[in-house]
């Protein structure tokens, strides 16, 4: 666009009028609402979030999204970071783990203290080879057997042996020597076994010194206080009873090296936890111990 604007002479003067010319140039206009682009780009990117989200919900296990929960949860960090592979995506886990084991932001309990002593599908309870808790297992159904054809055969232990329990548990075979209202394996509040329980326990010691197998033992006592507990109490008793039972096993033959753990639970483990007066409380646990496992 071109203005004209013409001058005049001044008066007077012999020159002509100035005539000045002046030109516009006015850029061109782009297209307008490119908005709807950016808004556009902004929903595809969302959908494909969305639609990523529905594979992983559809692909995965609840144990695997709940570790891809984790690892963006900045409160768990202090909690999983010693472990090994804990800043990993899935918190050291794989997406192709065997190990199928159910975990819920709820639960109290963990696979060691939760699956059964012969599940499937991961390393079985109580550690170990295997190979060796089968050949275990078996030397205790021969051990079991074998007791109970001697106890069975001699009248002086057929009395004590009515008390005598096996008890298959995680660590291995439990002997459970159990008093009750009409008997008990010491003489009533002391660590002296009487004649028919020493012969019994000399019986399982000779079973089980050619064995591998360690040995826990476990003294248990009632509820029933002492007069001054400052110089007796079911502490004492149980631990006591305990000793009293490894010296008799030493006795019947089994080394030193054998024994794994000697303790005295008073009555806080007891046999009959409705009444802890109940004279089945008073016992004492003779364990063999599946090999590669420490009570």
């Amino acid at each position: 666009m071109a203005k004209r604007a013409t001058i005049p002479a001044r008066p007077g003067s012999n020159e002509p009028p100035k005539i000045i010319v002046k030109k516009i140039y006015e850029a061109e206009h782009g297209h307008h609402g490119g908005a709807w682009k950016v808004a556009y780009a902004d929903f595809v990117t969302a959908m494909m979030a969305f639609f990523l989200l529905m594979w992983l919900l559809g692909a995965t296990t609840e144990k695997q999204r709940k570790s891809i929960a984790d690892y963006f949860s900045p409160t768990l960090v202090e909690t999983k970071r010693e472990g090994a592979g804990s800043n990993g995506l899935l918190g050291g886990s794989s997406l192709m783990d065997k190990d199928d084991y159910p975990f819920k932001a709820a639960q109290t309990g963990t696979r060691a203290l939760t699956v059964p002593l012969n599940a499937q599908g991961g390393p079985q309870a109580g550690g170990g080879s295997t190979k060796l808790r089968d050949e275990d297992m078996k030397n205790f159904s021969t051990l079991k057997q074998r007791l109970a054809r001697q106890f069975a055969s001699d009248a002086r232990l057929r009395k004590a042996a009515k008390h005598v329990r096996f008890v298959p548990t995680r660590d291995g075979l439990r002997i459970d020597m159990i008093d009750s209202h009409d008997y008990s394996m010491f003489a009533l509040g002391t660590t002296v076994l009487n004649p028919e329980a020493a012969e019994l326990i000399q019986t399982v010691a000779s079973a089980v010194g050619g064995m591998p197998n360690q040995v826990s033992i476990r003294g248990h006592t009632d509820s029933i206080p002492y007069g001054d507990p400052r110089a007796m109490n079911n502490w004492m008793l149980s631990s006591g009873r305990a000793e009293a039972t490894r010296r008799k096993l030493a006795i019947g033959g089994l080394v030193e090296r054998r024994f794994d753990r000697i303790e005295g639970v008073a009555d806080r483990d007891p046999y009959n936890p409705k009444d802890l007066a109940d004279p089945r409380n008073r016992r004492v646990s003779i364990t063999l111990l599946y090999r590669g496992v420490r009570s």
